[in-house]
């Protein structure tokens, strides 16, 4: 397949708007954004300034000790995986676990016991004739556990359990589901209450009304495939997600940039209407659509980016002879992908963004900056909550547990795994002998990157994680680290290099 000339046209037409999306802010704006952002998330003690050769770099502006919380970041966005979606249920925002460890592990056997597969429809269609008391429903406030209907948009998910793994009928984990079995002390695990996606798909689910209109607002509303969708054609939109299941979901996190991006730039325009009416001469306030757009695209403008085909790196099973091939292929991708984004959610305003070359920097920018997304499973730590009990209570419960721990098998505590862009964790540069590490806390219970002090960081001093693992050798780490486009200069590296 040969990339097709009406996404290069794009690229051809607005050549100048393209440009200027892609040009590196200016030091003072990029400093400008990230005090701003600093401020806005009241993050304590730290600061992003340029660091030469290296860019933007995070430092800290208080001394932190040994074990530290340094940083608290919200990612810009981020999705969990689709093979993950079966294991465990989160807030499609803030990737909460939701619902109830009854309905975590109700949920999860039902899903199992259909044997879900990647690529039978047939499978799909299951989803569709779940009985509705399978789940509670509190029509007081909106909130439900309805989550067993309208599950078209799994895509080509399959559950990572092991598959040593003992069932149990079908109406015991249907009551576990509903509500009608409560499993022993699973109130000392309370979670919140699932809120439904209000757009109708049975994809997105919440854990509270905040976190629910926020997500409409900033992308899902255009990417939504229920009945109240945004999005120009609800087919194309579900041709695209099934793309992306089928290949890399990294274009949906592509998809939610573009989305976002789109629905800033419209609530820009119209405030920038606004402020023409009001004004007694107004061509004072005039903006071109292309500032507006800049503006809506400045998160996005902050982040380190490369094209995706040229960044990613050359499989070891791929000979050095056939990379140009490759990287052909992963172009040829990307640019379906595209196509059929295009079909679902394309803004005539917003041209620019369905540029093949700008299509292709957000997603490297994803490869170059993302960190992995976990939230620990609840169900873990409620089976090691049984577990050390004392042995009279523990008895009891064990008897209503174990069968239910014996059907979820090895993998009884898989946790949430997905993938996001941290708008300042991206800021923190590489060492082979870093001073921090990403790092989740028992209290951490959802996606925000968390950064912990690895030793005693002065107040001045570059905060620095390690991208790879420190402890390979040397030739190892700078041959992995060459992925990311630079060679490692760290004290360590210039020791072991002589």
């Amino acid at each position: 397949m040969e990339v097709d000339d009406t996404v290069c046209s794009i690229d051809a037409k607005f050549t100048n708007e393209v440009s200027a999306l892609l040009n590196p802010p200016h030091p003072l704006h990029l400093q400008e954004y990230f005090d701003n952002v600093i401020s806005r998330r009241q993050c304590r003690g730290i600061k992003v300034k340029q660091n030469g050769e290296l860019g933007k770099a995070l430092y800290a502006d208080l001394d932190f000790k040994e074990g530290e919380l340094v940083l608290k970041d919200q990612m810009l966005v981020g999705i969990q995986h689709c093979s993950n979606k079966i294991d465990c249920l989160v807030c499609s925002f803030c990737f909460r676990f939701i619902g109830s460890i009854e309905l975590q592990i109700g949920r999860r056997l039902y899903l199992q016991d259909l044997g879900v597969s990647v690529n039978h429809e047939s499978d799909l269609e299951t989803f569709k004739h779940i009985p509705e008391d399978c789940c509670q429903t509190d029509s007081s406030d909106g909130e439900d556990n309805s989550l067993m209907n309208n599950h078209d948009n799994l895509g080509n998910c399959a559950s990572s359990s092991s598959k040593e793994r003992f069932p149990l009928p079908r109406e015991v984990v249907e009551s576990l589901m509903n509500g009608e079995l409560v499993l022993p002390y699973s109130k000392e695990f309370s979670l919140p209450p699932v809120v439904r996606c209000a757009g109708g798909c049975g994809e997105a689910f919440y854990c509270s009304k905040s976190c629910a209109e926020a997500d409409w607002e900033l992308s899902h509303c255009l990417l939504c495939t229920g009945e109240s969708s945004k999005s120009l054609c609800r087919e194309a939109l579900l041709k695209f997600i099934q793309h992306a299941n089928d290949t890399n979901d990294i274009f949906l996190l592509a998809a939610k940039v573009i989305s976002s991006t789109i629905l800033r730039y419209r609530k820009l325009k119209v405030t920038h209407l606004e402020e023409r009416e009001k004004c007694a001469t107004p061509n004072v306030s005039d903006h071109s659509d292309i500032s507006l757009l800049l503006e809506a695209w400045k998160p996005i403008s902050m982040g380190h980016k490369k094209r995706w085909w040229d960044c990613v790196a050359l499989p070891d099973d791929v000979d050095s002879s056939d990379e140009a091939a490759f990287r052909m292929q992963l172009k040829e991708l990307a640019f379906k992908s595209l196509q059929l984004l295009k079909a679902a959610v394309f803004s005539k305003e917003c041209e620019p963004l369905f540029s093949l070359e700008i299509y292709g920097q957000i997603i490297g920018m994803f490869e170059l900056n993302n960190l992995d997304l976990v939230v620990a499973s609840p169900v873990e730590d409620y089976f090691l909550y049984i577990d050390d009990l004392p042995y009279p209570e523990k008895q009891e419960a064990e008897k209503v547990t174990r069968p239910f721990l014996d059907a979820l098998g090895d993998d009884y505590s898989v946790c949430c795994q997905g993938t996001a862009f941290f708008p300042l964790q991206s800021c923190i540069n590489h060492s082979c002998c870093p001073n921090a590490k990403a790092f989740k806390r028992e209290e951490d219970k959802d996606g925000q990157a968390i950064i912990i002090a690895l030793k005693p960081i002065c107040k001045g001093e570059e905060v620095t994680i390690s991208y790879v693992d420190e402890d390979l050798p040397f030739e190892e780490r700078q041959a992995l680290l060459a992925d990311y486009g630079f060679k490692c200069k760290c004290p360590k590296c210039l020791g072991e290099e002589q």
